[in-house]
């Protein structure tokens, strides 16, 4: 067990080593390593684990590889929306946004939601407003730009489906949600979630992301919980806190209670996906049903690893 600790996701699917380049494993790899030591070195200074989720996030957010800020995919209408959350597991105080464009960071506006906002989830174009009037940082359209989002949006065109983060014309998926979830050096955990969704979503299509309980859950008693996959069975499922109500209630671990959500509850209702989790004891668990999932997790007591694949 740890005196704090950090674990970040990059989203799971169908990630095999077959389809990779090296380059490419190495650019992800290099990406999550980053992530992962910029939350580490703030628990390392003994910042909050608070603070130390949102700045993972947020550095995965700024890589145009994951879906999420940056990188995130194209809706329907051409337009890219971005969903994201965060909690804190000492005070339960959360903050969310969902369906914002144009916002450099989703992570660091559903942080001043839950700082400076009298509300838990704002949407749209009213979480635009709120963002301006806090000062935070926007962008234009073409910084969230990339041409293998706009190919993949390219080859949906004209129809009414909608995928996930994956190449359509291939039969991988990779759901392209990023999170994170920490444990300070005062016992305090964390969790935060942020994705840009599905490709050619429509109807102001929101996931599991933005949804506390859902796709993000941190509870000082239990643990803290960072989801990525399929977010529609992901809400039903009410996935982040049924992890927490398995271990309050039932006196599971970390690591069987992830197991019986992912492994078992989820699949019964064709959930596919994986989580990333932390509990106030120091223990860390990073568990999914794909074939892979980019994760990485760093511990003070000298446990380090960042993965792809199963």
């Amino acid at each position: 067990m740890s005196d704090f600790t950090i674990a970040i996701h990059g989203g799971a699917g169908t990630i095999l080593r077959s389809d990779m380049t090296t380059d490419l494993e190495r650019a992800y790899t290099d990406a999550l390593e980053q992530a992962l030591m910029t939350g580490y070195s703030l628990l390392e200074k003994g910042i909050s684990s608070v603070d130390a989720v949102k700045a993972a996030v947020m550095s995965l957010e700024d890589c145009i590889l994951f879906n999420a800020g940056r990188g995130s995919v194209f809706a329907k209408d051409g337009s890219q929306e971005m969903d994201a959350s965060i909690m804190d597991g000492e005070t339960l105080m959360a903050g969310a946004v969902s369906a914002v464009r144009n916002i450099k960071n989703p992570v660091e506006l559903a942080y001043t939601v839950m700082t400076e906002g009298e509300h838990v989830m704002l949407n749209g174009q009213g979480a635009y407003d709120f963002a301006l009037s806090q000062g935070i940082k926007t962008e234009k359209d073409d910084y969230f730009f990339s041409q293998f989002r706009y190919d993949q949006w390219k080859q949906l065109q004209g129809t009414d489906k909608a995928v996930l983060d994956h190449n359509v014309a291939i039969r991988d998926k990779k759901f392209g949600t990023v999170g994170a979830v920490a444990l300070d050096k005062k016992g305090n955990i964390a969790a935060a979630t942020s994705t840009g969704g599905m490709t050619n979503k429509k109807w102001g299509r929101v996931g599991d992301s933005p949804i506390i309980g859902a796709g993000t859950y941190a509870n000082n008693k239990t643990c803290a919980i960072s989801c990525t996959g399929h977010g529609e069975p992901f809400i039903r499922a009410v996935t982040a806190y049924d992890v927490s109500c398995l271990m309050e209630y039932k006196g599971l671990s970390l690591q069987e209670a992830m197991h019986i959500v992912v492994h078992d509850k989820l699949l019964r209702i064709d959930g596919e996906g994986g989580m990333i989790g932390a509990d106030a004891k120091g223990n860390t668990a990073m568990v999914f049903n794909s074939e892979g999932m980019y994760r990485g997790m760093k511990c003070s007591d000298g446990r380090h690893e960042v993965s792809i694949y199963k």
